[in-house]
């Protein structure tokens, strides 16, 4: 049965008190709390709801400790939570119905390169909690400096997500680790670490974002596969300096699936992304490999460097993209085995070949010189099972550097005169009404992915 509006604001409270640890002296702040007679009163003020680092709305939902747990949370349509920098949210895993936090209003992750909001689970395994599920109601959702984990679960009928109708309408599979849905609303993905999540890292059916200097590695698995950035139709969005590191079956899947006369075809421009070690585990059908188009979405895609993944840009043999309105080149494509240049040449079976691009001929050739990066020994690229002994990537490591080094042939060539979708940025505005009282915490609310550079690949 669905949760009323009382549940659900019962629910937030036990959530906000549910905590383990501490990030400042505060309390978590919910407004329900200090509602007497519909005042609002929170810290003698009845203007705004006060934490040790900022002020917040009247009627805000704020996060100041770290908090554990033990049911999904559903944000109210119209209501806001901001949850602080520092805060770790914790899943517990041993519940009968896999936790979700499911935003039906807005949600504004605050981190900071120091001090990271994170989302993890209690016991650190794949598939341990659901992930951010946002509603068709949702306005605003920004992700500034979070590490997003472990999730991907599979929900039950009486998950939150399936109980709002929102992204399973059967029970087929498990959930990504964030979904955004809402074509008039507005999402940003910023200095953010997504890892270890059981399915898709991302998926979009709808929304104006920008997705910039996030790392996204180890996700999928070999049953249902898995990309790091799954698109379908109604969307805008700006996707830049990204690291892609062994998604399961694609770094990009993108299509224009879903569209109607209320759906509008996505618009997106990619550019300057780097994708290592991805499609390797892809056991039920040959669909990816790195970057896959479909169904008449027109992306710009350029300036990406692709590396030792299973296949280059591929599309169906019927259904594909829609070529003609694309720009698809230049990218920049290595391949460390005489198999990856097979499986990314000319005549490799769905491939979308492009005279402008850079590609190895031969193994080895044109190696872009990552500053700090480590393949397994016995790394093979149609491994098709996570299994680092049977030649499956090695998990991630932070300390790794994808930057190029001094010489390297990859650090030009790019195309610089890329039009961004959103050269200004998107305004978030539930950002510009916090008042920050210490510049360590201070964040500004509008974001824009960086321009285009040259050279291909990220710059993290």
């Amino acid at each position: 049965m669905k949760r009323n509006n009382k549940n659900i604001a019962a629910m937030l409270l036990m959530a906000a008190a549910a905590f383990v640890g501490s990030s400042c002296e505060n309390d978590n702040i919910n407004p329900y709390e200090y509602n007497n007679n519909g005042s609002n009163q929170n810290q003698g003020s009845t203007e705004v709801l006060k934490t040790k680092i900022a002020e917040y709305p009247v009627g805000s939902l704020v996060w100041t400790k770290d908090t554990t747990l033990t049911e999904s949370v559903e944000i109210p349509v119209g209501t806001s939570l901001y949850i602080e920098p520092g805060v770790t949210v914790t899943c517990k895993s041993d519940v009968q119905v896999p936790i979700e936090i499911v935003v039906l209003g807005n949600l504004y992750c605050m981190g900071t390169t120091e001090h990271p909001v994170t989302f993890t689970s209690d016991t650190k395994k794949t598939e341990d909690w659901g992930g951010i599920i946002c509603g068709y109601n949702s306005q605003e959702v920004v992700l500034n400096h979070v590490d997003l984990a472990y999730a991907g679960a599979t929900p039950t009928e009486s998950s939150a997500s399936f109980q709002n109708h929102l992204f399973k309408s059967t029970i087929d599979g498990g959930v990504p680790a964030f979904h955004f849905c809402n074509v008039n609303g507005k999402f940003v993905m910023a200095n953010c670490f997504l890892h270890d999540n059981y399915n898709d890292q991302t998926y979009f059916t709808g929304g104006q974002g920008v997705i910039y200097n996030c790392i996204f590695a180890d996700n999928g698995n070999a049953t249902d596969g898995g990309e790091a950035i799954n698109v379908k139709a109604g969307c805008k969005l700006d996707i830049a300096n990204n690291i892609i590191y062994n998604a399961c079956t694609n770094a990009f899947k993108l299509s224009n699936s879903g569209n109607s006369e209320l759906i509008p075809l996505t618009q997106l421009t990619a550019y300057n992304n780097t994708i290592v070690n991805c499609g390797w585990r892809r056991a039920k059908n040959k669909k990816g490999g790195s970057v896959w188009l479909e169904k008449a979405i027109a992306p710009t895609f350029v300036n990406n460097l692709v590396y030792d993944c299973r296949y280059g840009l591929k599309q169906p043999k019927k259904d594909g993209a829609d070529i003609e309105h694309s720009t698809v080149a230049p990218n920049y494509y290595f391949a460390s085995t005489e198999t990856g240049v097979k499986q990314m040449s000319k005549n490799a079976d769905m491939i979308i070949w492009n005279d402008n691009d850079i590609k190895s001929s031969v193994a080895g050739q044109l190696n872009p010189l990552l500053k700090n990066f480590k393949q397994s020994d016995k790394m093979n690229i149609n491994c098709e099972i996570d299994n680092v002994q049977q030649g499956a990537p090695l998990a991630f490591d932070r300390s790794w550097n994808f930057n190029l080094q001094q010489g390297s042939p990859a650090l030009s060539g790019g195309f610089t005169g890329i039009q961004r979708i959103f050269p200004t940025g998107l305004a978030f505005f539930g950002m510009k009404k916090v008042m920050f009282l210490d510049n360590c915490n201070d964040q500004n609310y509008y974001f824009a992915a960086p321009i285009p550079t040259t050279q291909f690949g990220a710059a993290l």
